[in-house]
């Protein structure tokens, strides 16, 4: 007995310290947070009911916002590629060179998102021991020539509108009988309506991997044009006479119907995770991928807002931005608090574990102390915001800018600065003051503008002279490849 005791206790001295090691090592898959994703097409605050718009009411994303924080001041580039690219490398479109929109399976010129030479945020996440997943919208791989890109780039299951392919008319389907590849190929769901599928693929895999930790992705293509009817509409329409009746028979009321069911979709994840009892630890993002098409007229908070799709003004690149997560982030909160596009890959990793592949510069930066209610602010001083309009063409070089040094805005809480072609600052608005940025402060006596001219326009000549090209392996030439210029490019995305 007297041998036995101090065995006894060296033995669970010893089961303590490995127990303290296995900790201190690794963290227990069920603690680390669930990451849905939504990244709305085309939508801008104007529409929706939680920012303020009056013309439609998105009751899932109300609720949404008052179980989370809601960004007023969430910036992204005012048109698609800049967007999403910015998304997965973490960096400026000056840095990973997708400065302008191109519809790569459509254009071709061997133009691709290679993982190879650039960040990306799936592969980050995947390698902190995170199931990934991504239904929706792609357009900067042609999956007829690399129909495993997804994978690649790091998510374990796909299922994919491919984009126009050129050549492939049927391609060009992203609602009704859409066109869609999975790693079954790809073909028509004829008579099915495409958001559906993609919402039921991502459910599914929640479904499957709810034990956690996982990511799923749905960079939705709701709300683009063309102007649809939803199935909502259509069931609608069996209980009517005559097609005057239908509540979704011009384009403007198809688009209010597109926004109702982008919110019905929020609802039934929502509704999943609840159900699942994996709410609470799993991190909602819901933003918009840039403003609404300046077809279309909202009016947010009393005043008429035109979509600015393309266009630096703030309804085309502040977006709505939401999140959720009701054991994680605090509820009810609206932050003044400075977010741009870039942020999502650093803070991403900081919640999951990730860690930023080497060799890469980045030009977010982690917000996940924000989010956590660990910080009354971001770490942001500013954002920026550039790539809007189609400024690129394919050379025998392959994808090019056509400026060395691409406009661009610098945004603080209050002011905004445009920054032109010439490196120059040619105007300063009070955003705050003047919603419609009509007034130019540049030359204004105020000392606040003054004093924002001061901090802002330093910046300028922290740039690189020459905005980077897409960087990219090139892929050999196709059949369906087009000679495109500036001029000549048809935008469909």
């Amino acid at each position: 007995m007297r041998f036995a005791l101090p065995l006894i206790f060296l033995s669970l001295m010893l089961a303590s310290c490995s127990r303290e090691t296995d900790t201190s090592t690794s963290q227990p898959a069920q603690d680390k947070p669930n990451i849905l994703f939504i990244l709305v097409d085309d939508l801008g605050k104007e529409w929706v009911s939680a920012y303020g718009a009056e013309d439609i009411e998105t009751p899932n994303v109300d609720r949404l916002a008052a179980t989370g924080m809601k960004f007023e001041n969430a910036y992204v580039m005012p048109q698609c590629t800049p967007t999403r690219l910015s998304f997965m490398t973490g960096q400026y479109p000056y840095r990973h060179g997708w400065v302008n929109h191109w519809d790569v399976p459509r254009w071709g010129g061997g133009a691709q998102y290679d993982w190879n030479r650039n960040p990306s945020l799936a592969r980050v996440i995947k390698d902190a021991g995170y199931a990934t997943a991504v239904a929706g919208k792609w357009q900067v791989n042609d999956f007829r020539v690399q129909p495993e890109a997804m994978v690649d780039i790091g998510f374990d299951e796909y299922c994919m509108w491919t984009g126009g392919e050129g050549g492939n008319p049927p391609s060009d389907i992203r609602y009704w009988d859409p066109y869609i590849h999975t790693k079954q190929g790809s073909r028509t769901y004829v008579g099915d309506y495409g958001p559906d599928i993609f919402t039921d693929f991502l459910l599914e895999f929640i479904d499957d991997n709810k034990e956690g930790p996982f990511f799923a992705y749905f960079p939705m293509v709701l709300t683009h044009t063309r102007f649809v009817t939803t199935p909502d509409e259509l069931e609608a329409s069996r209980f009517v006479t005559t097609p005057d009746e239908l509540e979704a028979s011009t384009d403007l009321e198809k688009h209010k119907a597109m926004v109702r069911y982008t919110d019905k979709i929020l609802g039934r994840f929502m509704g999943k995770l609840e159900d699942l009892g994996i709410r609470d630890n799993t991190m909602i993002i819901w933003a918009a991928d840039n403003g609404t098409v300046n077809t279309v007229t909202g009016t947010q908070k009393g005043r008429k807002v035109r979509g600015e799709k393309s266009n630096p003004v703030e309804p085309g690149l502040c977006v709505p931005y939401i999140v959720s997560a009701p054991g994680l982030v605090p509820q009810g909160v609206t932050t003044d608090g400075l977010t741009d596009v870039t942020d999502m890959l650093p803070t991403f990793a900081e919640l999951t574990g990730g860690i930023l592949q080497p060799g890469y510069e980045y030009d977010g930066v982690s917000i996940a102390d924000h989010l956590l209610g660990k910080a009354d602010d971001t770490p942001r001083k500013w954002i920026l915001g550039m790539g809007g309009r189609n400024e690129a063409q394919l050379t025998e070089k392959g994808v090019e800018n056509r400026f060395v040094f691409r406009d661009r805005v610098l945004r603080e809480k209050r002011f905004k600065l445009y920054v032109s072609t010439e490196r120059r600052a040619e105007k300063l608005v009070d955003v705050l003051a003047d919603p419609e940025e009509k007034t130019n402060l540049i030359d204004s006596s105020d000392q606040e503008a003054q004093a924002a001219l001061a901090r802002l326009v330093p910046l300028i000549d922290t740039f690189p002279e020459r905005d980077n090209d897409p960087i990219y392996d090139p892929l050999p030439p196709r059949p369906w490849d087009v000679p495109i210029t500036a001029k000549s490019q048809v935008w469909k995305e």
